[in-house]
């Protein structure tokens, strides 16, 4: 069983940053996928970024060139960094890690 523990979530200005941090215990195989995802309210959940276990980075198009997604290989550890953010950024952030997921961490940027 995988355990994630999110945190850097928060409350942001527009144009703003913040950097979320997801970290993986317990029984992992391998390198998995790790990720991002995030749903706003009233909406369905949408890919941010990910990260294969070679290096690979995917990205959403509404979070290219502002999101960058970052992976230590040794703590288990997947990162995002979100630069200027928007108000439309607003939503419940999940971490993903080969078939486990997160809690979420709370996102907001006000405008």
């Amino acid at each position: 069983q995988v355990r994630l523990v999110e945190s850097g979530g928060g409350l942001v200005q527009a144009g703003g940053s913040l950097k979320l941090s997801c970290a993986a215990s317990g029984t992992i195989f391998g390198l998995p996928i790790m990720g991002w995802y995030r749903q706003a309210p009233g909406k369905q959940r949408e890919l941010v970024a990910t990260i294969t276990g070679g290096g690979t980075t995917n990205y959403a198009d509404s979070t290219k060139g502002r999101f960058t997604i970052s992976r230590d290989y040794a703590k288990n550890t997947v990162y995002l960094q979100m630069n200027s953010l928007k108000p439309e950024d607003t939503a419940v952030y999940y971490c993903l890690a080969g078939p486990s997921w997160g809690q979420g961490t709370q996102v907001t940027v006000s405008s």
